[in-house]
C-alpha cells in the first residue's frame, strides 16, 4: 500500500481544513460571552443539554494523542493496544461512578474550587493551578508539535519552515477559541469534533468489516498473519517485549491510564457545567457511550490497517504508528478510489485536524481558567467580573504563546514520554487529591499539599529514567541510555507515593488539625456528596 495521498485528496483536505478553521472560529465569536459574566465564560451557564454536554465531555476526553497514539499501538501491537483503549473507557467510567457528582457539587469553575471547598486558602489554589499546568502542558505540546508533521504527511510537504508555520497558525487558532469562545464556544467545537470523528470513523470501520465479509474473527486473523509476529499479535505482552518485567510494565501502564485519564483538569472542568446531579449523571452516560463507540471504531481501524497494509509498512511510515489511523482509513477504500471515497477520506483527515484544534483549545481554557481564577483572582477579595474575565483571556495568551514556542522547538523529537507524563501526574497527584479531598473527613491542608506536590515530584523524578526517554530505538533519546527506572510509566511507584504523601501529611498535621478538618468537612459533606444543603436546627 502506498502511503502517499493523491493530489485530489490533498486539495480537498486543504479546503476542508480551511473551512473547519473558518466555521469553528465563527462559532466561537457567535457563541462567546457577550457581557462580563463569569458564569457564562467559565461554565456557559450550564445551557447545554445532557446529550450535548456529554458529547462535549467525550470530545475533550478523546484527544488527538488518543486517536493517533492508541490507533498506532493497536496497529503495531494488537491485543495490547485494545487493552489500552479499553482502559481509556474504564477511566471515564470511574469518573462517572466515583467522582463526577461530588466534583460538580464541590466545584464552581476550577479544580481549585473543588479542593478549596473544605480547605480555603491561596496555597491550595496555587498548588492546584501548578499541577493543572504541569499535567496539561505536556499534552498540549505533543499535539501542537505533531500537527506540523501530520499536516505535512497529509498535504505532501516536508519542509521544516512549513511545519513550523502550521504549528504557529494552529496554535493561534486554539488560543482564539479559548479566549473568545469560553466554555460554551469550546463545547460547540468539541461537539462538532466528536460527531465528525465518530461519524467518519464509523463509516471507515464498516468499510473495513465489509472487506472481511462482516467477520471480526477473519479481520483479527488477517491482522495477525500480516503483522509478522503471528499469534503473539493477538496475545498479551507484545508491546513490552524486551522489558525487564513485561507483566509489571503492562500493569503499570494500564493503572496509570485508568486512574489518570479521567481526572485531568480539562475533563473535570466539564463537570461544573451541569446544573444538577441528575444532569451530570446523564451527561456522563452520553460521554461513556461515545467513548465506548470510539473504542470499537479505533479497534477495527487499527486491526484493519495491519491486515490491509502490514505492520512493517505502518512502522516504516512512523515508528510509533501515529499515521496508522489515516493509513487504515485510506486502505479501506481499496485500489480504486471513487469521488465519494475521496470525500470520505477528506472528512476523516478534517476530523483529525479538528480533534487537534478542539483538544488543545480545551486544555488552554482549563489552564487559563485556573491561572485567572485560582491565582490572580484569589489575591483580591472582591475582583470585578470584567477584570477577572480579562485576566482569563490574557491567561489564555500567557499559556498558549509559550506552548507554541516550545512546540516548534521539540517537534522533531519523540514526544510519547510527554503523553505518559500527563497521565502519570493525573494518576499520582490529582487522583489521590480528589479522592482524599472529596471523601476523607480528616484530610488536612498539609495532606492535600503533600499529595499534590509529592505525587508530581515523584513523577518528575522517575520519568527521565524510564525506557520511553532513553535506552530503546523508539525512545526520545535513542542513542543514549541513562535508564534508572526500568518501566515505561512511573505509575507502579508514583501512584502509591501520591496516596502515601497525603496520608503522611495528614498524620503530621496532628490530631487537633485532623479533628478541625473533620468538622469543616461535616459542615459541607451533605452538599459535596448529595448536592443538598444541611438542615438547620
Amino acid at each position: 500500500m502506498n502511503p502517499e495521498f493523491s493530489g485530489n485528496a490533498q486539495a480537498m483536505a486543504l479546503v476542508g481544513f480551511t473551512a473547519v478553521a473558518t466555521v469553528t472560529l465563527l462559532l466561537c465569536v457567535m457563541t462567546g460571552p457577550d457581557r462580563d459574566d463569569l458564569d457564562e465564560f467559565y461554565t456557559g451557564y450550564g445551557s447545554l443539554s445532557p446529550m450535548r454536554n456529554g458529547l462535549a465531555i467525550a470530545g475533550d476526553y478523546i484527544s488527538a494523542a488518543t486517536v493517533l497514539g492508541t490507533g498506532g499501538i493497536i496497529a503495531l501491537f494488537g491485543y495490547d493496544g485494545v487493552v489500552l483503549a479499553l482502559s481509556t473507557a474504564l477511566s471515564l467510567m470511574l469518573l462517572m461512578f466515583l467522582l463526577a457528582e461530588p466534583l460538580r457539587n464541590a466545584g464552581r469553575f476550577t479544580m481549585g474550587d473543588a479542593l478549596a471547598r473544605r480547605m480555603p486558602g491561596r496555597s491550595v489554589r496555587i498548588a492546584a493551578c501548578a499541577v493543572t499546568l504541569a499535567a496539561l502542558l505536556p499534552l498540549m505540546l505533543v499535539q501542537l508539535a505533531g500537527v506540523g508533521q501530520l499536516m505535512g504527511f497529509i498535504l505532501g510537504f516536508s519542509g521544516e519552515s512549513m511545519q513550523t508555520g502550521c504549528i504557529i497558525g494552529v496554535g493561534a487558532l486554539m488560543i482564539s477559541y479559548a479566549a473568545i469562545g469560553g466554555m460554551k464556544g469550546t463545547a460547540l467545537i468539541q461537539i462538532l469534533k466528536i460527531v465528525m470523528l465518530l461519524g467518519s470513523g464509523g463509516v471507515v470501520a464498516v468499510l473495513i468489516l465489509h472487506r472481511f465479509d462482516w467477520d471480526p474473527g477473519a479481520l483479527f486473523n488477517a491482522a495477525a498473519a500480516n503483522s509478522g509476529t503471528g499469534p503473539a499479535f493477538l496475545a498479551s505482552g507484545l508491546q513490552f517485549t524486551g522489558a525487564a518485567a513485561p507483566e509489571l510494565d503492562m500493569i503499570s501502564g494500564e493503572l496509570t491510564v485508568v486512574l489518570g485519564g479521567g481526572v485531568l483538569p480539562h475533563i473535570t472542568m466539564r463537570m461544573y457545567t451541569a446544573t444538577s446531579a441528575r444532569q451530570v449523571r446523564r451527561s456522563m452516560s452520553w460521554a461513556v457511550s461515545m467513548v465506548a463507540l470510539f473504542v470499537v471504531v479505533i479497534t477495527v481501524i487499527g486491526f484493519g490497517a495491519t491486515a490491509l497494509i502490514g505492520r512493517a509498512a505502518i512502522a516504516e511510515a512512523d515508528p510509533r504508528g501515529n499515521t496508522a489511523y489515516l493509513l487504515g482509513s485510506q486502505a479501506a477504500f481499496g485500489p480504486e478510489v471513487t469521488t465519494a471515497e475521496t470525500f470520505l477520506f477528506t472528512t476523516v483527515t478534517t476530523a483529525i485536524f479538528l480533534t487537534v484544534l478542539a483538544s488543545v483549545a480545551g486544555m488552554i481554557l482549563a489552564c487559563a481558567n485556573s491561572l485567572a481564577h485560582d491565582v490572580f483572582a484569589a489575591r483580591v477579595q472582591e475582583m470585578s467580573p470584567r477584570r477577572e474575565m480579562t485576566l482569563a483571556r490574557l491567561s489564555a495568551f500567557a499559556v498558549g504563546v509559550p506552548t507554541i514556542a516550545l512546540a516548534t522547538l521539540v517537534q522533531h523529537y519523540s514526544l510519547h514520554p510527554l503523553v505518559t507524563l500527563s497521565f502519570c501526574i493525573g494518576a499520582s497527584a490529582i487522583a489521590p487529591a480528589l479522592v482524599y479531598g472529596l471523601f476523607w473527613r480528616r484530610y488536612t491542608r498539609t495532606g492535600l499539599l503533600s499529595t499534590l506536590i509529592g505525587g508530581t515530584l515523584a513523577v518528575l523524578l522517575l520519568m527521565p529514567g524510564t525506557t520511553l526517554v532513553s535506552g530503546t530505538p523508539v525512545s526520545a533519546f535513542p542513542d543514549a541510555d541513562f535508564t534508572y527506572y526500568p518501566f515505561t510509566t512511573t505509575g507502579l511507584l508514583s501512584i502509591p507515593i501520591g496516596f502515601a504523601c497525603g496520608w503522611i501529611g495528614t498524620l503530621v498535621s496532628g490530631r487537633r488539625k485532623a479533628e478541625e478538618q473533620r468538622r469543616q468537612y461535616e459542615a459541607v459533606e451533605a452538599w459535596i456528596l448529595a448536592g443538598a444543603t444541611r438542615r438547620r436546627n
